[in-house]
């Protein structure tokens, strides 16, 4: 995907995504932002725990925090992990929903809830199913507390070696009563019941300011993520346009995953790209 410099905030390639943009520059303390994590503020690496947050994204999102309505990173990683490696304890205003919406952080302050026993039974099993499948040696476990993610990015061959786990990992997840969320070489049983469109949902229902003049809540939605998992909050973009919200879709392009792109109103390149838009959309606000 070539890089185009400067992001060109007002050219989405779809009238829906023009009119989400607008809608945020002409009320933006109604406007509620969401962002994905890894691909999308992180660039992808293939040692999970080295992952960071693009060198400028904490900047930018403390810059565009107190210009909008609610500003939130929705993400699979730990809510904790995700602000200590994208640097993000201080921003202010900032809410960052972890392990797809079952976790929290906000202030400094972070609520969690125990784990279901499926997590622990499925610890307990992985390593044998894993033996058992023949999963080459450079496969990855990533132990997140509330869930599993079977990474096979360092493998020499990644697709095969995750198309030939698949099948043992969703028995597993049946077994014991978890999902699979499949990603970017990485397949992740988790509890099921909440993903980042539901978590999206209902952080929208759990932030109602009493705005003047009776101005409704949100203005505007905007959600911007790379991989599978994200695909879940462009559905409930599509389901808020549906119900009259103005939304926005923004995909951190790369050449591994397609579909989102395929759905985005705009497509920007990587992570980098993401942090211009932020950039951009700032810029935008403080011209009005």
């Amino acid at each position: 995907m070539p890089n185009t410099g400067r992001v060109n905030l007002f050219s989405p390639t779809t009238a829906a995504g023009t009119d989400g943009l607008d809608a945020i520059r002409t009320d933006p303390g109604g406007a509620v932002l969401g962002f994905d994590f890894d691909g999308t503020l992180a660039p992808i690496v293939d040692d999970p725990a080295a992952a960071r947050a693009h060198p400028r994204a904490a900047a930018a999102l403390a810059r565009l925090a107190p210009r909008v309505g609610a500003l939130a990173i929705i993400t699979g990683r730990p809510a904790a992990v995700a602000v200590e490696y994208g640097g993000l304890d201080g921003v202010d205003g900032l809410v960052v929903l972890g392990q797809y919406g079952l976790e929290r952080w906000e202030s400094g302050a972070l609520t969690t809830p125990e784990p279901p026993p499926g997590v622990a039974e499925a610890r307990a099993k992985l390593p044998e199913v894993l033996k058992a499948a023949g999963a080459p040696d450079a496969t990855y476990v990533e132990d997140k507390g509330q869930a599993l993610a079977v990474h096979t990015r360092r493998c020499a061959e990644p697709q095969v070696a995750l198309d030939r786990l698949r099948g043992v990992l969703e028995a597993l997840a049946e077994r014991t009563g978890l999902a699979v969320e499949p990603g970017r070489f990485v397949l992740e049983l988790r509890p099921p019941g909440m993903d980042k469109g539901m978590a999206l949902r209902r952080f929208l229902d759990e932030t109602r300011p009493a705005r003047p003049g009776g101005r409704p809540f949100p203005s505007a939605v905007l959600f911007a993520g790379d991989d599978l998992g994200d695909l879940a909050a462009y559905d409930a973009i599509d389901a808020l346009r549906a119900e009259g919200v103005p939304g926005v879709k923004v995909c951190s392009g790369s050449a591994e995953v397609t579909a989102l792109a395929d759905r985005a109103d705009l497509v920007v390149d990587g992570p980098d790209g993401v942090v211009r838009f932020l950039d951009a959309l700032t810029d935008s606000l403080d011209a009005r």
